[in-house]
């Protein structure tokens, strides 16, 4: 069973099939996928990528993903998996862009990196950041992770891996 986590404004808990529609909202607005893989995907393939978080992920119990709530309302989505490019855990999250701004981005983070050292027992938690993602390199930087190398990506673009101990 995946765990339910809370913070002070935030509720992070398994996707229900109701999340449908908001999930692909957040995945489709090109200011939140442009940070995400490789970019906006079609339609079509986050509804497959929907359906599979039912079908393999909780199914087989892969790894934790959760649908981020804010007062009842989908805000966001957020993962912590493992990670072949990372060679360990990494932590993944979205927001929508109504809650940009607000501080709930570092609260989100927080909230995953508590969950890999506590509940999960990591020595160590990751994170993989486009370079020209400013904004989570300063969040990330901010709640104590440290660039340890980079990848070139297939269109030579570069990701920053950071990493962040207890």
């Amino acid at each position: 069973m995946m765990p339910t986590l809370r913070t002070e404004r935030l509720l992070l808990e398994p996707y229900v099939p109701a999340d449908e529609e908001a999930f692909i909202a957040l995945f489709q607005d090109p200011r939140v996928s442009v940070w995400m893989g490789d970019g906006t995907a079609s339609e079509e393939d986050d509804r497959a990528l929907f359906g599979r978080i039912f079908s393999k992920v909780y199914a087989r119990e892969l790894f934790a993903v959760w649908a981020v709530r804010r007062d009842g309302v989908l805000v966001g989505h957020a993962e912590i998996k493992p990670s072949e490019d990372v060679g360990g855990h990494e932590i993944v999250y979205a927001l929508a862009p109504a809650a940009w701004g607000s501080g709930l981005g570092t609260e989100l983070a927080e909230a995953l990196v508590g969950h890999g050292f506590g509940t999960l027992g990591l020595a160590e938690v990751h994170a993989t950041v486009a370079a020209a993602n400013t904004a989570s390199l300063r969040l990330l930087g901010r709640i104590g992770f440290e660039h340890v190398r980079d990848l070139t990506e297939d269109d030579g673009s570069t990701t920053r891996v950071l990493t962040r101990r207890p």
